[in-house]
């Protein structure tokens, strides 16, 4: 219970920085700095415990490379969509449920920016966290975030720079996309993260 009790504080304010940071009066242009910090921070308070996943994506990339039990997955996947939809209610609360209005999406650009970007995350997180070539780094969580915040920067106003399903739930709950698009965003980023544990896997057959 601690693991997914973790993931589900780490998600949480993963998502609720998110929420605060976008939607307005937001932190603007700072916004992807906000948000890449609180994921470098979390993961860096709960790695040790969890692994500081904070995304199903990453959870579906770490089982597939076999650093996250099989029995683990369902918990850490249902602790992180759950914690998206109490961050997202929370900031809706805080914020006195402001209209907003959702993100307009281009199917195809964002299923593209979406799959390179949480490719890229996932990828980054095998190499820095789970490698034992990197065993025992200090920069696993700076690189990590770093990868969400340079992902924000260059692809948010093409998808929203979501990278995760369980930002994904919490951004459509918020209303920062619309609940059609939300397919849009869980194909991407599963399949971003499989296909990472794939490459990791066949670029180090000797790292079991």
């Amino acid at each position: 219970m601690k693991k997914y009790a973790v993931e589900f504080i780490g998600t949480l304010i993963f998502v609720l920085t998110i929420g605060f940071s976008v939607m307005e009066p937001g932190a603007g242009a700072m916004a992807p700095l906000a948000i890449g910090s609180a994921l470098m921070v979390m993961i860096y308070a709960g790695g040790h415990i969890s692994g500081g996943h904070y995304n199903p994506a990453v959870t579906l990339a770490v089982w597939m490379r076999g650093r996250c039990k099989a029995e683990d997955v369902p918990g850490y996947m249902i602790a992180q969509a759950v914690a998206a939809v109490a961050a997202a209610l929370i900031v809706l609360f805080v914020k006195g449920n402001p209209e907003v209005t959702p993100i307009t999406l281009n199917i195809i650009n964002a299923l593209i920016v979406e799959f390179l970007f949480t490719f890229a995350l996932c990828y980054v997180v095998l190499n820095t966290a789970t490698s034992k070539n990197t065993s025992g780094n200090s920069y696993y969580g700076l690189a990590i975030g770093f990868t969400v915040l340079a992902g924000a920067y260059a692809v948010g106003a093409v998808s929203g720079g979501a990278f995760n399903p369980a930002v994904a739930i919490g951004i459509t709950v918020m209303g920062l996309s619309s609940i059609p698009n939300i397919w849009i965003f869980l194909v991407a980023n599963f399949v971003g993260g499989a296909v990472a544990a794939l490459a990791f896997n066949a670029l180090n057959p000797d790292d079991k």
